[in-house]
């Protein structure tokens, strides 16, 4: 049986019945979402799926500063007020 990731599961029929029960009951935990006792999905609340994107744009943008690093050495100087 594959790991599930959360504290809270539900098969794809009850969340077919009652989706807003099951967020509620979640309380803004993830929550798996099972196909024949398999995880198929995870669904999160909206603000968590908004944070997560953030912090993978900042990673994705962490990791193009560490990549640029090594170029600094052919860098132009020049004043703020040059621009």
């Amino acid at each position: 049986m594959e790991q599930i990731l959360s504290r809270c599961s539900a098969s794809i029929s009850e969340l077919k019945k009652n989706p807003t029960a099951l967020l509620n009951k979640a309380e803004g935990s993830p929550i798996t979402i099972l196909n024949h006792n398999i995880p198929t999905a995870y669904l999160i609340p909206a603000e968590t799926y908004e944070w997560l994107m953030e912090r993978l744009e900042d990673a994705e943008l962490a990791q193009i500063v560490i990549n640029r690093a090594h170029e600094k050495e052919n860098a132009i100087e020049i004043e703020i007020d040059d621009l």
